[in-house]
């Protein structure tokens, strides 16, 4: 079966698709990880904001969420169906994701905020820990940056 990345803001999304996405945070962050917090922050709605997934047969695997931050660019909400691990599919779909900052601004940096046991996962997309580890929702965290392109 051929996995598709896919992105929109979420303005543009249809219904079903934007419910399974954000039906994947809520499974991953808040049932699976126990952690209660508000994941519709209103950050995916902001002007520039892009929710970029991965989907299979219509279903959706994973997805990520690109932002503009001030003068760098973050990804976050980084969430993979159980199923789909150890696929690939998180991995294309960073891909995609670190693309699709440097297509919006090139000489950006580009943050996310970890969780400190995926550090080394996302190291292998440039990203590089910026500080002291910090925890969130119960949850060990690194900030993370990797360099813009020039």
């Amino acid at each position: 079966m051929t996995v598709d990345i896919r992105r929109a803001p979420a303005a543009e999304l249809d219904p079903v698709t934007l419910y399974r996405i954000l039906e994947l945070r809520v499974q991953v962050f808040i049932v699976e990880q126990a952690a209660a917090y508000p994941d519709l922050d209103g950050r995916d709605i902001e002007p520039g904001a892009e929710l970029l997934w991965a989907e299979e047969d219509g279903r959706v695997l994973a997805t990520v969420r690109v932002l503009h931050e001030g003068d760098a660019m973050r990804i976050g909400r980084v969430a993979t169906a159980l199923e789909a691990r150890s696929r690939g599919v998180a991995s294309t779909l960073m891909r995609a994701a670190v693309e699709r900052c440097e297509e919006l601004a090139p000489a950006s940096p580009i943050e996310l905020g970890a969780q400190a046991h995926l550090a080394d996962w996302y190291g292998r997309f440039g990203f590089r820990p910026t500080g002291e580890l910090y925890e969130e929702d119960g949850i060990p965290h690194t900030g993370m940056r990797r360099p813009g392109l020039g």
